[in-house]
């Protein structure tokens, strides 16, 4: 088959069923489109040009672009392109880089038309999901872009970098935007107008493509290697051939709801009960390594700390185990009902609060609860901002189900945050009168929360007439900022995650054999780019050296915002997350 790629005339021989994603990234090396979901075609990362058009990459088969013209990020006019690149980075509309080259080449499709209101924008970005920047920060980028031609909008962009609130110039120090990331990611991140563009060097992508490729058995399926890392592999010579042998777990999306799969306990008088679900942490790029005999992997946390989710994949040590093994290099991938399948999930809980009397000039909250996992940071002591005594009972039950992580994002603290402000709010306390010291007031809105590195977070959510959800306020206190673009980046991120964990995000597991039944990305509730609220950050000005985990911090103030905010424009408080009726489904919708 021969097509024009990038402005290249290519010809190959293509497989039976191949896809144009297949054909880019593994016979070509087009690394910058991206495979997050293939071949569900539901998360826009793998979008190309074809003939001008966008498509998506992992449902198109390679056949049907035969003679035709076929553009990447890679290959479009960098007048285009490049102004889109360096918006994403100075709106913070780009974290881990992995959704953003598809959305640039859309974006580059759009402009063309000249199709760059907010109805258009809106439109386009349904056929995309983003995980890190809330969406946002991305409107603001792709609309900042489309206002003026690319040479005055460069100029402005790096005007507005230098700029400072005393009229001095200076530039952006892009080595201390990727400190607040590395900071608020928990693992190395890079910022810079590579990032968006899709080269920020994950895994996967600085893999060989000559090199033997390894990939999870499903469910009856069988191994022709030893297992590796507690999971048994097929190992074929190309990432195609490996998966046909290893056969398809087909994704899907089950009409069962998600529910909580603990019961909701009784509240306490003038006290507040919880129970939450299963939830997918969603991370875009799916979970890959290589290495070569005797070498390091290659870390699946690269450009990103996937919230948590990868601390403890296994595809790093079964890449290095087989290709010590095999004796040759080895590259190890997931496809997305893999990180469905495999990958761990936010535990669920079920608990209750209630204030209590005894503790002298301040209050006392009663805890009183179970979680699906690792109950240690659900009793490890907590840092309130509050004058409270936080008396806690957590027990651990063991239910079937997918894996749980206590290193997913806020775990512990969102949940423990939720029920200490949804208990304060049952006896309408006042909140002011409570909080430590000058620092907490600083960023006291309608909750208040501490990460464990002291940094400091307050939400408001005001609601509509209507009872939605009309807009977000927060606040941040994380020490020396380092880069507000980051940092604001991060918490309007954040606060898009915790709506969804609280309204409308869960996946629907099997009761009896623990199966998860929800293995499609759009299956998870995220919400959608036209679906979210405005998000306002304030970065309150807090002296001393940079604090970690300020959007975490963001996450659980959110939620609990969000969690009390519901109850006072429905009359009554949802017992159990993520709350799917009707309240829910329209709670977004503006």
């Amino acid at each position: 088959m021969q097509f024009s790629c990038d402005g290249q005339q290519v010809e190959i021989d293509v497989a039976p069923g191949e896809s144009l994603l297949s054909v880019l990234r593994e016979r070509l090396g087009v690394t910058s489109v991206k495979d997050g979901c293939a071949p569900q075609g539901q998360c826009g990362c793998c979008t190309v040009l074809v003939d001008g058009e966008p498509r998506v990459a992992c449902v198109t088969p390679a056949t049907r672009v035969a003679g035709r013209t076929v553009t990447t990020v890679d290959g479009l006019d960098a007048a285009v392109r490049d102004p889109l690149a360096d918006s994403l980075l100075a709106c913070g509309g780009s974290q881990c880089g992995f959704c953003t080259p598809g959305i640039i080449v859309r974006a580059a499709a759009l402009a063309a038309r000249n199709k760059t209101g907010r109805v258009q924008l809106d439109r386009a970005l349904a056929a995309h999901l983003c995980r890190c920047t809330g969406w946002q920060t991305v409107y603001d980028a792709l609309e900042t872009a489309a206002l003026e031609t690319a040479a005055r909008e460069t100029a402005a962009l790096e005007t507005a970098a230098r700029e400072t609130a005393a009229g001095t110039t200076e530039e952006r120090d892009l080595a201390a935007a990727a400190r607040r990331a590395a900071l608020e990611g928990g693992a190395p991140q890079r910022v810079g107008t590579e990032v968006p563009l899709g080269h920020g060097g994950f895994a996967d992508d600085t893999a060989p493509r000559d090199v033997l490729a390894a990939v999870p058995c499903p469910p009856g399926a069988t191994a022709d290697v030893e297992p590796a890392a507690g999971l048994d592999w097929v190992v074929a010579p190309t990432l195609l051939e490996a998966r046909a042998l290893a056969g398809k777990v087909q994704g899907r999306r089950t009409t069962v709801d998600a529910v909580p799969p603990l019961p909701v306990p009784v509240a306490p008088f003038a006290g507040v009960a919880l129970a939450t679900s299963w939830v997918e942490p969603a991370y875009l790029e799916p979970d890959a390594s290589w290495c070569v005999p005797g070498g390091e992997p290659a870390t699946p946390l690269a450009n990103g700390g996937a919230f948590g989710g990868k601390v403890a994949s296994p595809v790093a040590p079964a890449a290095r185990e087989l290709a010590d093994r095999l004796g040759q290099t080895v590259r190890t991938v997931f496809a997305r009902e893999d990180v469905v399948r495999l990958g761990p999930k936010r535990p669920p809980i079920a608990a209750t609060a209630v204030v209590v009397d005894g503790v002298v000039d301040g209050v006392a909250v009663e805890i009183d609860g179970v979680v699906a996992g690792d109950p240690a940071p659900f009793t490890a002591p907590a840092v309130w901002p509050y004058r409270i005594e936080e008396r806690a009972t957590w027990r651990q039950v063991d239910i079937a189900g997918p894996p749980t992580s206590a290193s997913l994002r806020a775990v512990g603290l969102a949940e423990r945050a939720v029920l200490v402000e949804g208990a304060l709010a049952a006896v309408a306390a006042d909140r002011l009168a409570l909080v430590r010291d000058a620092r907490a007031a600083s960023v006291l809105l309608d909750t208040c929360v501490a990460a464990p590195s002291g940094a400091l977070a307050g939400a408001r959510v005001a609601m509509s007439e209507t009872g939605t959800v009309a807009s977000v306020h927060v606040r941040v206190a994380a020490g020396d900022p380092l880069d507000e673009v980051v940092l604001a980046s991060f918490a309007i991120g954040a606060a898009h995650m915790a709506l969804g964990w609280v309204l409308t995000e869960g996946i629907a597991v099997d009761p009896d054999t623990g199966e998860v039944h929800d293995l499609t990305i759009r299956s998870f509730g995220i919400l959608r780019a036209k679906d979210v609220p405005p998000v306002h950050v304030e970065i309150v000005d807090d002296a001393g050296a940079p604090l970690a985990g300020a959007s975490d911090a963001v996450f659980a103030a959110v939620a609990a915002a969000t969690w009390n905010a519901v109850t006072v424009a429905e009359g009554a408080r949802p017992s159990s997350f993520p709350a799917h009726a009707a309240r829910a489904a329209s709670a977004l919708r503006r």
